[in-house]
């Protein structure tokens, strides 16, 4: 159950990311949860770093660093794509 967990948690994070970022994003799905995912661990990661991982109630600050780590991964895995396969997909 905690990987499917882990798997919707990473799938809402990598589509709000792409959401968030300007442009289209040429990134697969099956990469956006994954980037999505490794979002969250980097954003759990820094709250504990900060203090701030286990609080009573929402942590809200705790999900606001997984979303932030959800948008970088997922704009440096966008441009790491693209490089990768080409700017055959890109509109110039």
């Amino acid at each position: 159950m905690n990987w499917l967990w882990a798997i919707v948690v990473g799938l809402v994070l990598g589509l709000i990311a792409k959401a968030i970022l300007p442009g289209k994003q040429q990134v697969p799905l099956w990469l956006t949860i994954i980037l999505g995912m490794l979002g969250a661990l980097l954003g759990n990661w820094v709250a504990s770093l900060l203090g701030v991982e286990h609080t009573k109630g929402i942590d809200w600050i705790r999900h606001l660093l997984q979303l932030a780590g959800a948008v970088i991964l997922v704009a440096i895995g966008d441009r790491l794509w693209v490089g990768a396969r080409g700017n055959k997909h890109r509109a110039t």
